[in-house]
């Protein structure tokens, strides 16, 4: 009896908190009903902050402006029997139909230039959107209290069960309301009429997209605490088993089971342990047993007819891979001695001889890239001595004006005299 009489006196205490906030703040809170927004000219941080955390208004998201939550302009619009705001069994279907009906008659004030009915019906239509996105964050955030509340302090297993299903059929109810939002249809109706497209396509579409990682949010918490208490279900029983088993046999002492050669089934689940092992050829029975093991191994099958016959065409076309590698090694040699020839008389500095010019010159049939590749990897080859006799000058330019990578045009082969 304490204990509900203390539930009691809370629920007493924050219910008339939260409902001299609305007596004392009601001026403000009237201006929001009948505005699209709650002015924050006359309300101070703390003042914001206590009705924030009673939920009598809401920010959408956090660089929006502050509104009434859906149920405060409901209990507002019943009290004032406000025909224009009051729901009766509304749900999605309703609210949806509703935004239909405001977006057709807005579009029909647009054309006939009823510009003192746009006003009004723009504002009602942000409320009702309004409402519908509140509706999703009031139900998403009843699911978050159930899973801390009720859901997190049932004791037993089918009690859980129960709240688990109570919960997924809310999602379930939530996930049917969400798709009732059809974007295709809304973009047809609301045409390109640029305030309509933002409310009803860009911002409706955005929170919706909130709603459904909060959803996920909500079902990945409810199975990890469903998880969680089944883990914890299993060990009490097992406890609460043993327990009862003492209470009937008192007598009861554990035995050394390790000590035992036949283990109970209960213990013996664990899998068996294999030994580590070598052969020791030094054995006269390994030494057996790894011939037979050697034995059984399959023969591998030859063809040699058909070695016989490859093996003239390999040879053939290597000899031939090999007599035009050394081909261009000759080439690229004579190039080097031409080098040598033509500049050797002279003593000052020389620009050198350009490889792709030479390669034109002498009717060579090589490839331009093969050939400068083999030019530069012949310089490389060179011992040390003899590549200082020689200055490889590339021609090169950056891949790109964002790629430090070099690509080489040609190259000029000088000597160094």
């Amino acid at each position: 009896m304490s204990e509900e009489h203390s539930l009691e006196s809370r629920l007493v205490a924050t219910g008339t908190e939260r409902l001299s906030l609305l007596g004392r703040y009601a001026d403000v809170l009237m201006q929001g009903y009948t505005r699209d927004e709650v002015p924050l000219e006359t309300l101070t941080e703390g003042a914001l902050r206590k009705l924030l955390a009673a939920r009598i208004v809401w920010r959408p998201d956090e660089h929006g402006a502050v509104k009434l939550t859906p149920k405060v302009r409901e209990l507002i619009a019943e009290m004032l029997a406000d025909e224009t705001r009051r729901h009766v069994n509304a749900d999605v279907g309703e609210t949806l139909e509703q935004i239909r009906n405001l977006v057709q008659s807005y579009r029909e004030a647009v054309s006939l230039g009823e510009h003192w009915q746009q006003g009004p019906l723009m504002l009602r239509l942000r409320q009702e959107v309004d409402d519908l996105n509140g509706r999703f964050a009031d139900a998403i955030d009843s699911l978050w209290q159930r899973l801390n509340s009720d859901f997190g302090f049932v004791s037993r297993l089918n009690d859980k069960i129960r709240e688990n299903d109570r919960a997924q059929k809310q999602i379930v109810r939530l996930l049917d309301g969400m798709a009732l939002i059809d974007f295709d249809e809304l973009i047809d109706l609301v045409g390109s009429d640029g305030a309509l497209r933002k409310l009803l396509i860009s911002q409706l579409q955005q929170q919706l997209s909130q709603h459904y990682t909060n959803l996920r949010e909500v079902q990945g918490r409810l199975i990890e605490l469903m998880a969680r208490f089944r883990q914890q279900q299993k060990q009490s029983r097992l406890v609460a088993g043993m327990a009862a088993f003492l209470r009937e046999h008192p007598g009861f002492v554990p035995g050394n089971y390790t000590r035992r050669s036949e283990v109970p089934e209960l213990f013996n689940h664990a899998s068996p342990l294999h030994a580590a092992a070598a052969p020791a050829l030094d054995h006269h029975r390994d030494a057996e047993v790894l011939t037979g093991l050697l034995h059984q191994l399959p023969v591998a099958v030859h063809r040699p007819e058909q070695a016989e016959v490859a093996g003239p065409a390999m040879v053939e076309a290597q000899s031939m891979v090999e007599a035009r590698q050394q081909a261009l090694k000759q080439d690229v040699e004579r190039f080097y001695l031409d080098v040598v020839d033509q500049q050797a008389p002279a003593a000052g500095a020389s620009s050198g001889t350009s490889a792709l010019a030479y390669l034109s010159e002498s009717e060579l049939e090589w490839d331009p890239e093969i050939w400068l590749f083999q030019v530069i990897a012949e310089y490389q080859g060179l011992p040390r001595e003899e590549q200082r006799a020689f200055r490889l000058i590339p021609d090169e330019s950056p891949a790109g004006p964002f790629n430090d990578v070099q690509l080489i045009h040609d190259v000029s082969l000088a000597l160094v005299v």
